[in-house]
């Protein structure tokens, strides 16, 4: 049976997600983040050289990254289920979004993050400073592109329902999380077609399986 690692609040709720989808059964290993640090806990290290999450344990091999995850869940055990036949442009599709999920959206989302913590860690006397500096920041360099990328996300779901075309597949599984963090950082919820799309997947008896299996999930609103 597949173990999944699972921090809270983290990229690895898409990997229960994807499980439920597939009707796998599949065990839970609960790790808390530090309550000031928001770090994943020391004992992740153990499963994982880096100590992140999420991180799978499948018939004595850990798998890690969420992408190589579900490439593996999915050519493993879905049987051809959430994902188009290879061949197809749905297919060529399907792989780009599955890879720009981490890569090109996830960095001014990342970016962003960063700019907004740094002041909280910065000394007293100078986090005013520090403050002023990390927005103009933000305005030049995070915001401009974080905007791109969700105007370019409304433009794609106005072609298609799903980020492949008709039918649901696990990138759109991967997709979840830059759409679902751009909403909380930001206004991503302003594009209609972003917004509806945020809607169906919240609305999927799957991704509310996958909450109850998981916990408390900030980004599930």
């Amino acid at each position: 049976m597949i173990t999944v690692h699972h921090l809270n609040n983290s990229r690895s709720q898409r990997v229960l997600w994807l499980l439920e989808e597939l009707e796998i059964p599949y065990a839970v290993k609960r790790y808390q983040r530090h309550a000031k640090t928001m770090l994943a806990p020391p004992e992740l290290k153990a499963i994982h050289p880096l100590g992140k999450s999420p991180v799978i344990t499948d018939k004595g091999r850990h798998i890690a990254e969420t992408g190589a995850i579900i490439d593996y869940i999915v050519e493993t055990y879905s049987n051809g289920r959430l994902i188009p036949a290879k061949g197809t442009d749905e297919h060529l599709r399907y792989t780009y979004w599955l890879h720009y999920a981490e890569g090109s959206a996830m960095t001014p989302l990342l970016l962003k993050l960063i700019f907004t913590a740094i002041p909280q860690n910065a000394p007293g006397l100078i986090r005013g400073l520090v403050n002023g500096i990390m927005k103009t920041a933000q305005a030049r360099i995070s915001d401009p592109q974080i905007k791109m990328h969700v105007d370019y996300w409304q433009d794609e779901l106005t072609k298609f329902q799903w980020f492949t075309g008709a039918n649901f597949t696990a990138a759109d599984i991967m997709m979840s999380f830059p759409l679902e963090a751009a909403a909380q950082r930001g206004d991503a919820r302003s594009r209609p077609k972003v917004a509806a799309f945020l809607d169906r997947i919240h609305a999927r008896p799957g991704y509310k399986a996958a909450l109850e299996r998981g916990g408390h999930y900030d980004f599930a609103s």
